[in-house]
């Protein structure tokens, strides 16, 4: 980011935040969410729950310019559609670059800070519904982690149904990112990767709300794919997770879920941010060549 561009974007958020709405509200956005059927979105809510690491860098994501700079690089580049964030990290790229014709889904539940005493309860800490609709954003996207030992659990199926069927009102899109969560044999959430897990999570998800018109799934990339995925008719998207030092691993495990007929895209975010090399460009134009 070059200097001025920092320093204008610091005095606007001290000076002028009343801009940040009108920013929002003068973007132009796509009038279909997709126009060939496929999504391609650059993932930036790992921060909000601490999540900093990526591979061995414990603190990759802690350098707020780098991370933005790293986002207006995958952003530039030809088929990305948009990009998954949580205020603080939206509002940046709003004030840097506008966010014209791009899809733009707002991350709603933040509270499961991993590592605390509460985890799992993932509450709503950050978009609303009405917030997203004032902001002229194009979706919510929420966790839904199922821990049948956990009773808070049950607070967020509850959250989750509402806020489906608020962002269905408002024909905005509903991005559930639905895990089954097992306890290790030190007590730790851990998410269940089995295919029967995430069938199971699956089939939780897709019923949450009063209609399923507007809802989407977040899905991570297990054995038998082609078996999980028959679990709905709901449109797809793959997550990228962090594949550590593999990222050739993960590539072709997309390459082949992406076949699957409900599977419409990806949302990666720290794989294509933070890849081995740093070649920011280079790893989405691979995962784009994807599609």
């Amino acid at each position: 980011m070059r200097e001025e561009a920092l320093r204008e974007l610091v005095r606007t958020r001290a000076e002028e935040p009343e801009r940040l709405a009108a920013t929002a509200a003068a973007r132009r956005r796509r009038p279909r969410l997709t126009e060939t059927g496929r999504l391609m979105l650059i993932a930036a809510d790992h921060p909000a729950r601490g999540n900093l690491a990526v591979g061995r860098r414990s603190m990759a994501m802690a350098d707020r310019i780098d991370l933005l700079d790293r986002l207006r690089v995958a952003l530039s580049r030809p088929g990305v559609d948009g990009v998954l964030g949580t205020p603080d990290v939206i509002e940046d790229l709003l004030l840097l670059d506008g966010l014209d014709g791009k899809v733009v889904i707002g991350s709603m539940n933040r509270g499961g800070i991993p590592g605390t005493a509460f985890e799992i309860d993932d509450r709503f800490t950050a978009w609303t519904p009405g917030a997203l609709a004032a902001a002229n954003l194009d979706g919510g996207k929420m966790l839904l982690r199922i821990d049948p030992t956990e009773r808070s659990t049950v607070d967020t199926l509850e959250s989750g149904a509402a806020a489906v069927s608020a962002l269905a009102a408002r024909r905005l899109m509903a991005m559930v990112e639905p895990f089954w969560v097992r306890r290790d044999a030190a007590g730790k959430a851990v998410n269940d990767l089995s295919p029967d897990a995430v069938i199971r999570s699956i089939a939780v998800a897709q019923a949450l709300g009063c209609t399923s018109a507007y809802t989407w799934l977040k899905v991570p990339v297990v054995a038998e794919m082609e078996r999980v995925m028959a679990a709905s008719t709901l449109p797809a998207l793959l997550l990228g997770g962090d594949p550590g030092e593999a990222p050739d691993e993960a590539y072709a495990a997309w390459q082949k879920a992406l076949r699957l007929p409900t599977v419409r895209g990806l949302v990666v975010g720290r794989t294509l941010l933070y890849p081995p090399g740093d070649d920011v460009a280079a790893a989405v134009d691979t995962a784009v060549s994807l599609l």
